[in-house]
């Protein structure tokens, strides 16, 4: 453990560790639904309420927990926890509800909250178990979004469109139309359009850890051999 283990979690869930980029978890949601910002954002608000809800009950509960029994007991929080979410969101985003349809009580299944629960909230107290759930779901979360804003542009030339769902009625001010009589590009919203921007979006990670691990590698300066002409 490092020195500054609140870091690490920055860092692991936002960036070294990323759900989506990097352990490739949770992609069956993050392709059905990132159509748009909006349904992005939605989705991803109910994982991270999910990861944190589950990590810290899991930490609070760890030393009652006979070990044989761990993953049922780690599944029926995680269950419980997706359960109370679901019907929040169907008494007040109703309609966001709906076009989420079956992949908010699929995040029971979603692979990524229950190894978090199994590797790191199951053998770490309350405050690291809750900023794991937490950083892991905002990184997840970016992903969701950053996919969702690239497909909405490309394939109806707006941002948030449909943002009444989540704020409210009166929030249509917040649609921003970038093209004006757009006709759209439709691979964008297929599912094609979605592993073709997840692939770019890996590729634009993959190439700025390199980048970064050059630099960090890079010699200071070089000296010149003596005698050497000037």
């Amino acid at each position: 453990m490092t020195n500054n283990p609140y870091g690490t979690l920055i860092r692991d869930g936002l960036w070294t560790n990323n759900v989506a980029f990097v352990q490739l978890l949770g992609l069956c949601p993050l392709l059905a639904v990132t159509n748009t910002t909006i349904n992005g954002l939605g989705l991803g608000l109910a994982t991270i309420l999910t990861l944190v809800a589950s990590n810290t009950t899991v930490s609070l509960i760890r030393r009652w927990v006979r070990p044989e029994i761990r993953v049922p007991v780690f599944v029926l929080i995680i269950a419980s926890v997706v359960t109370m979410i679901e019907l929040s969101m169907n008494a007040w985003f109703h309609e966001l509800y709906k076009i989420l349809g079956i992949f908010i009580p699929l995040i029971v299944t979603n692979c990524s909250i229950l190894a978090r629960a199994e590797s790191f909230a199951s053998k770490n107290p309350v405050p690291q178990a809750f900023a794991d759930g937490l950083f892991m779901g905002l990184g997840f979360t970016a992903v969701l979004v950053v996919l969702g804003a690239m497909r909405e542009i490309l394939g109806f030339g707006t941002l948030l469109r449909q943002a009444e769902l989540m704020f409210g009625q009166g929030a249509d001010w917040m649609t921003l139309v970038l093209f004006e009589d757009y006709r759209g590009y439709l691979l964008a919203i297929l599912p094609p359009g979605a592993f073709i921007g997840l692939g770019l979006l890996i590729a634009v990670k993959n190439l700025i850890d390199k980048r970064r691990a050059e630099h960090s590698k890079a010699p200071i300066g070089t000296e010149q051999p003596v005698g050497a002409a000037t």
